[in-house]
């Protein structure tokens, strides 16, 4: 590994452990999003908790610390195994972040920003499968789970030579879900725009 993919993997992951969602709900002068709701720092659950306008800055911000990176990486020519490894490096970086204590999100958003940088006919792709999966089924998590299982064979439709990074990248998303799995078998999910109590 040359020492520009090792930078870009380091400056990924630390990127991605910004909270934006922390850091949006503290101007905005809502609740600590780990501490309420379904306590998951992620759009959804500020959605929950502060109303759409406070998700959608949360969203763009979180797709922004993974396309950053890997466009960065893209510029500069790394092979595209490394830029898996870079997607990888933020969507870790949101999940557990160093400057948040290691408590973080899903890292859906962050996944999706590292995808965009293949193409936009891809993104609209994966973009599209979680908007009709969780307008039909209103489950955020399950919109996640298919677009992730998805996003693979999109990939090698498109452009083959990123399938495997984002077969990498997908397989993360599905076992950082692995609690909303067990909910979902359980039907004690909560769907899109049911609220769930602010404390336990």
């Amino acid at each position: 590994m040359t020492p520009l993919a090792l930078a870009m993997i380091i400056v990924a992951y630390l990127l991605g452990s910004v909270s934006s969602a922390v850091l949006i709900c503290r101007v905005a002068g809502l609740p600590d999003p780990r501490t309420v709701g379904s306590h998951n720092p992620g759009a959804t659950n500020v959605l929950r908790v502060g109303g759409k306008g406070a998700a959608v800055a949360v969203l763009l911000c979180d797709m922004l610390k993974g396309t950053i990176p890997v466009w960065g990486g893209f510029l500069l020519g790394i092979d595209p195994i490394i830029l898996g490894v870079v997607a990888i490096a933020a969507c870790l970086g949101h999940m557990y972040p160093l400057f948040f204590h290691f408590k973080g999100g899903k890292g859906v958003a962050t996944a999706l920003g590292a995808i965009a940088p293949i193409g936009w006919d891809l993104t609209g792709l994966i973009t599209g499968t979680w908007l009709v999966v969780a307008i039909v089924f209103r489950y955020s998590s399950l919109a996640a789970l298919v677009t992730v299982m998805m996003a693979p064979v999109y990939t090698w439709m498109v452009t083959p030579q990123y399938t495997f990074p984002v077969a990498m990248l997908s397989c993360l998303i599905i076992l950082r879900h692995h609690q909303n799995i067990r909910r979902l078998f359980e039907g004690s999910e909560p769907k899109l725009g049911q609220k769930k109590p602010l404390s336990k």
